[in-house]
């Protein structure tokens, strides 16, 4: 039985839930899944670091809207590298369901990046 941890980031709640959502429905039943709930993106690597050892495979949810100052970009991509990094260092999987947005209604409409997120990491998982 594979072992997956989700790492949901809640500061956009509804994305979140969403994301969450759609990425549970595409698991297959046998894997046992355990949920951390962050206040924000920029936590779910460090959370992914500490669990490491004890999970097959990781996805990441949460969501970034860009504002009005650079806080955007910084948020964006040191979440995104240090994900990177850390599953080509763990040699494990770590499903990318960050969103990255302009505005709110781009956010709604990609929900099912939960779910390219699980899909993602069951691919990799099935590998020989």
């Amino acid at each position: 039985m594979k072992k997956i941890l989700i790492v949901s980031a809640d500061y956009y709640k509804d994305i979140s839930l969403g994301l969450l959502d759609s990425a549970k429905k595409n698991l297959p039943k046998n894997f046992k899944i355990k949920i951390i709930k962050v206040p924000g993106v920029f936590e779910i690597p460090i959370t992914i670091s500490k669990h490491q050892k004890r999970f097959d495979a990781f996805i990441a949810i949460g969501c970034v809207i860009k504002g009005q100052t650079p806080h955007f970009d910084y948020i964006s991509k040191s979440s995104i590298d240090a994900i990177m990094n850390l599953a080509v260092n763990f040699k494990k999987p770590i499903g990318n369901g960050i969103l990255t947005c302009l505005n709110m209604k781009q956010a709604k409409e990609r929900k099912k990046k939960g779910a390219e997120a699980a899909n993602a990491i069951v691919s990799v998982l099935s590998q020989k």
